[in-house]
């Protein structure tokens, strides 16, 4: 949708819908680096992830490569290569912008190794995306020269601007401290805290917590009227042995920012990146989203991901929404 909208507003006077279009397939091609993960293994794909394709860097050298192949597509249009080179440029740019807002992390600024993370809206927010997309799908019904047209995809851009920046932000900054004031109450002593939006919404939070031997994990709704409560899960690092020695296994600490816990199943270990969370964020849940299994051969270690299992979908959803309603 932003990729669409930017392109607009870039070339939309001269090619109409067709700026969308490219826009939108600019505002896609950095997120196709999840295709490292066919042909390598999980541990660099992550590494991959949200890397090269989503700097500025590559935004500066494929952007007049992408604008010159579409030049010779669009022979029929009255733009050139340098037009669509800078259509493509900000649809590939702002996709990462974006992403900072997210989880994730994005390097922003590859190759050099620094991660944005802002944690204030979750990879998929209907209140940012539905919006965007009413005005935007307006606006491609008027015609190309129609001022209607360009105030519909602006109207479109400012919404999502102004839930992002004005919206999400404010709302990080409001849980945090009530998240730390739940902690102070209840005599909690802690090193480090962070915070970041549950799926699909901006109501319903949740910390991490870092603590000598386990983290603490709460939600709190911007709607409670009742104590938080937080969750602890034992780091376990007693059960690592000699895998801590392992180059692979620091690899893994750097792709979680070192907030991970450890646990044993059946005589397997497993690395669970907390800063994702629970499947199930409102319950006392103990699957990880992202969770991996740890095996020696050969004398290296490898992680191999481990299927998710959501379960009921419907009752999981059904719970998030009437945690988001408050406790």
């Amino acid at each position: 949708m932003l990729g669409a909208s930017v392109g607009e507003v870039v070339l939309g006077r001269k090619v109409g819908n067709k700026a969308m279009l490219y826009g939108a397939i600019a505002g896609t091609i950095p997120d196709l680096d999840v295709i490292a993960s066919n042909f390598t293994d999980t541990i660099t794909a992550n590494e991959i992830h949200r890397g090269f394709t989503h700097s500025i860097f590559f935004a500066l050298i494929f952007a007049p490569i992408f604008g010159w192949i579409i030049s010779k597509i669009e022979r029929k249009a009255d733009v050139d290569w340098k037009e669509w080179s800078k259509l493509m440029f900000w649809g590939l740019f702002t996709h990462p912008l974006l992403d900072m807002f997210t989880t994730w992390g994005t390097q922003l600024f590859w190759p050099a190794d620094i991660r944005l993370a802002f944690k204030t809206i979750f990879v998929i927010d209907p209140f940012y995306t539905l919006p965007f997309l009413f005005f935007t799908v307006l606006a491609a019904f008027r015609s190309k020269d129609s001022i209607s047209r360009r105030k519909l995809n602006y109207m479109g851009l400012q919404l999502s601007c102004f839930y992002l920046l004005c919206i999400t932000i404010p709302l990080k900054l409001y849980t945090f401290y009530e998240f730390k004031d739940a902690l102070k109450e209840q005599n909690l002593s802690y090193y480090e805290i962070e915070t970041k939006p549950t799926p699909f919404n901006t109501i319903l939070w949740t910390a991490n917590v870092a603590t000598e031997k386990s983290y603490l994990v709460g939600t709190y709704s911007i709607l409670d009227d009742q104590p938080i409560e937080f969750r602890r899960y034992p780091k376990n690092y007693h059960l690592l042995g000699d895998i801590e020695k392992y180059p692979n296994f620091a690899r893994l600490v750097k792709i979680s920012k070192g907030w991970y816990t450890i646990t044993e199943r059946d005589g397997d270990l497993y690395f669970n990146d907390l800063r994702f969370g629970t499947i199930d964020p409102t319950g006392n849940d103990s699957r990880f989203v992202f969770s991996y299994k740890l095996e020696v051969k050969n004398g290296e270690l490898t992680a191999t991901e481990v299927k998710k299992d959501y379960g009921d979908a419907s009752r999981m959803m059904k719970g998030l929404f009437e945690r988001i309603r408050g406790n």
